[in-house]
């Protein structure tokens, strides 16, 4: 299975955000670079069989905007397991339940995401920007391991 974690995009500064964390939104320019970063990915002809995004809903607008571009709507979840606290145990718990899935997309936030790809291939240190995404070939059976085959930042997304 190949798994693409997509970190969100850039949203509105936590420290000056007057609302709950979980409802602070990506910011204008945020949502037009992951829609210029989603149309990159459709370059890419990504064959994916789901998007999960965290509930939080930065990460629900980054994965609206890549699903709506990927024409994927449709195969668009919610999940918490993949909000704040995500880890290589959730992954797994994920990954059961979209056992038929042969590529999926999950939509997440830092530090987790980071740490959780880090440790599936092996106790790598990942630097994963805002709308950053990595794609990991898993070996199948638990624990969950895998291969880091690509990460790409969104400069390298967003070069003409």
């Amino acid at each position: 299975m190949l798994v693409y974690f997509l970190r969100h995009g850039p949203a509105g500064d936590a420290a000056t955000w007057r609302g709950s964390d979980f409802d602070r939104p990506l910011t204008d320019a945020g949502a037009k670079r992951i829609t210029r970063e989603a149309k990159a990915l459709a370059q890419l002809e990504i064959d994916l069989d789901v998007i999960v995004t965290s509930p939080l809903v930065r990460a629900r607008q980054t994965a609206e905007l890549v699903a709506d571009e990927l024409k994927l709507r449709n195969s668009l979840v919610e999940d918490e397991r993949i909000g704040p606290g995500f880890s290589p145990g959730r992954l797994a718990d994920l990954l059961e339940y979209h056992a038929d899935a042969t590529a999926i997309m999950l939509v997440g936030h830092e530090p987790s995401m980071s740490h959780t790809i880090g440790e599936i291939v092996g106790g790598a240190t990942i630097d994963f920007k805002k709308g950053g995404i990595a794609c990991v070939e898993l070996a199948g059976g638990l624990p969950v391991r895998g291969t880091l085959l690509w990460l790409a930042t969104p400069k390298m997304l967003l070069r003409d």
